[in-house]
């Protein structure tokens, strides 16, 4: 993460979690390019706190999503379906811990995350027993009726991630740079790197945040992108793009299938 976060004064996780957490929330995505994060950081409210856990202030996540052999976490949420689900393990690789989240969208467009400690799906082999019971008690309450056995690792996504803390909104922001995907559902294991991007996430109440007025005074509008969602539809050109088209053609620059298959030809003269 460039050197702008020094600036802020820290906070530790505890303090962050008491602080910036909303009973109602509103999400925001944004697209920025790596080169433009020091002079928007150095423009952000000096009061905002940026979060640091024994003395580090970035720190690096892997997550790896498990779908069904006919994608349909990835189908219902690119389809806007009221009632989705996405499940995966996500690693803190600078503490060495992993859990297990299963986070539904039900009803009233109700979001809920949960998770117990578990191992990474991608390295350390398939959900246990209890983890498969907990995927399948929580699909359950949420009326999703997915068969948990049925689920298999498909995809990793690895980032680092600085996250800041806006006291006057009491709304957090998390900046993930070093963007990477590895498809497991492809036995050439292809990969997906846009370290020129970062994903910049805004998580406020129902007003707007400070950070997210600075976005778009410098030209950036919330985007349509889940790292799931573009990463399979990046790198499983047989499925369907959905509401991410834009994002992956205009930013991320991957064109559809149709305009990528001549230069997997050889050129004849």
């Amino acid at each position: 993460m460039p050197a702008p976060v020094d600036r802020f004064d820290p906070i530790g996780l505890a303090d962050l979690v008491e602080q910036a957490s909303l009973l109602s929330r509103v999400d925001r995505k944004y697209l920025v390019p790596v080169a433009e994060l020091p002079r928007l950081l150095a423009a952000a409210p000096s009061s905002a706190r940026v979060l640091e856990i024994g003395g580090s202030r970035t720190f690096g996540y892997r997550s790896t999503y498990l779908d069904t052999a006919d994608r349909l976490s990835y189908l219902l949420a690119g389809r806007r379906r009221r009632r989705r689900f996405k499940v995966r393990t996500r690693s803190y690789l600078d503490t060495g811990t992993s859990w297990l989240e299963v986070k539904t969208r039900r009803a009233r467009d109700l979001t809920v995350k949960e998770r117990v400690a578990h191992h990474d799906a991608a390295v350390d082999g398939p959900l246990t027993h209890e983890g498969r019971a907990f995927v399948a008690d929580r699909l359950s309450a949420a009326g999703i009726p997915v068969d948990a056995d049925a689920l298999e690792p498909v995809l990793v996504t690895a980032y680092l991630r600085s996250t800041l803390f806006l006291p006057e909104s009491r709304s957090r922001v998390t900046i993930d740079t070093d963007l990477g995907w590895t498809t497991l559902a492809r036995t050439d294991h292809t990969d997906l790197d846009r370290a020129s991007l970062a994903v910049v996430e805004t998580k406020s109440g129902s007003s707007p945040s400070a950070f997210d007025r600075l976005l778009w005074t410098r030209g950036h509008r919330p985007r349509q992108i889940s790292k799931y969602g573009v990463g399979m539809a990046a790198l499983h050109p047989e499925l369907p793009r959905l509401k991410w088209h834009r994002v992956l053609d205009q930013q991320l620059q991957v064109p559809p299938i149709s305009r990528r298959l001549p230069n997997h030809s050889p050129h004849t003269g």
